[in-house]
C-alpha cells in the first residue's frame, strides 16, 4: 500500500496564501491532489497543513487532512520533517509500504513521471527516488562577486567549453518516493533522480515565479505538452 502526503502550511509570506491561490483558474493544490487521484497509486492522499481554509478547500478535493502540530508549522520547518512527522503518525501499523510527498506547488507534475519514481524505486536497494532536472546554465562557469568585482568559483573551468562541462542537476521540487523499510530520512546521496525536462518544472516562490509559471503552463497546454486532464 502506498500514501501520498502533500505538506501545506498557510503561512506563506513571499506569495500571501500561495498553496490555494488561484492557478489558472483553480487552487494551486489542487494540481498535486488531482494528479495523486489521477495515477491511482496511492491508497490514501493526505493534506498536512495548519490552515483550517486549506483543510477545506483539500478535503473538497478528496484529500484527508492532518493537522499538524505548531512547532512544525512556522518559516522554519523542514518539509521533509513534515513528512516524517506524517509517517509517523498515519503508518503507525505499518500498513504502508511506499510514501510519496508531492508539493502543493507542482502544476506541472505528471503521472508518468511518479510512476516512474515508484518503479525504479522498487526495483533498487535505494531508500528514495525525486523529480530532478539540469540546469539551463552551467554551473561551472558561475562566479561570486567580491567587492564589487566577479569572481570565478571555479577558475579551472575558464577557459573549457560549454560542450565538454559535466551536466549538472537540481532537485525539481515536485516529489519525493521513500521506501518506508528505510527509517532515515531524506537525502539526496544514493537516491534515485528521475530526471523532468526543465520546460515541465518551474519553482513558485515569489510572485514573478508565480505568474510566469501561469504563461508556461498556459502555453503548455495549448501545445499539448501538459495532460492536463483535470483542467475544465
Amino acid at each position: 500500500m502506498n500514501i501520498c502526503i502533500i505538506p501545506a502550511r498557510g503561512g506563506s509570506k513571499r506569495i500571501p496564501r500561495k498553496n490555494i491561490k488561484l492557478f489558472c483558474g483553480k487552487p494551486l493544490i489542487a494540481y498535486s491532489i488531482e494528479t495523486a487521484k489521477k495515477s491511482n497509486l496511492f491508497n490514501k492522499i493526505v493534506v498536512s497543513t495548519d490552515d483550517k481554509e486549506i483543510a477545506r478547500i483539500s478535503e473538497n478535493l478528496g484529500a484527508e487532512i492532518l493537522f499538524r502540530p505548531k512547532k512544525l508549522a512556522d518559516d522554519f520547518s523542514s518539509s521533509i520533517d513534515v513528512f516524517e512527522h506524517a509517517i509517523n503518525e498515519i503508518n503507525k501499523n505499518n500498513e504502508f509500504r511506499y510514501a510519496c510527498m508531492i508539493y502543493p506547488t507542482a502544476p506541472f507534475l505528471q503521472v508518468s513521471y511518479l510512476e516512474k519514481g515508484l518503479n525504479k524505486l522498487k526495483n533498487s536497494n535505494a531508500c528514495f527516488s525525486f523529480s530532478a532536472t539540469t540546469y539551463d546554465f552551467p554551473i561551472w562557469r558561475g562566479f561570486e562577486i567580491v567587492n564589487g568585482k566577479a569572481k570565478m568559483i571555479f577558475p579551472e573551468y575558464m577557459n573549457k567549453r560549454s560542450q565538454d562541462l559535466k551536466e549538472a542537476y537540481h532537485d525539481a521540487g515536485q516529489f519525493y518516493w521513500k521506501n518506508l523499510k528505510c527509517k532515515t530520512k531524506f537525502h539526496f546521496n544514493g537516491s534515485i533522480p528521475i530526471i523532468i525536462p526543465r520546460y515541465l518544472t518551474q519553482d513558485i516562490d515569489t510572485i514573478e515565479d508565480f505568474k510566469l509559471a501561469q504563461i508556461m503552463f498556459k502555453v503548455l497546454k495549448e501545445d499539448g505538452y501538459i495532460k492536463d486532464w483535470f483542467l475544465t
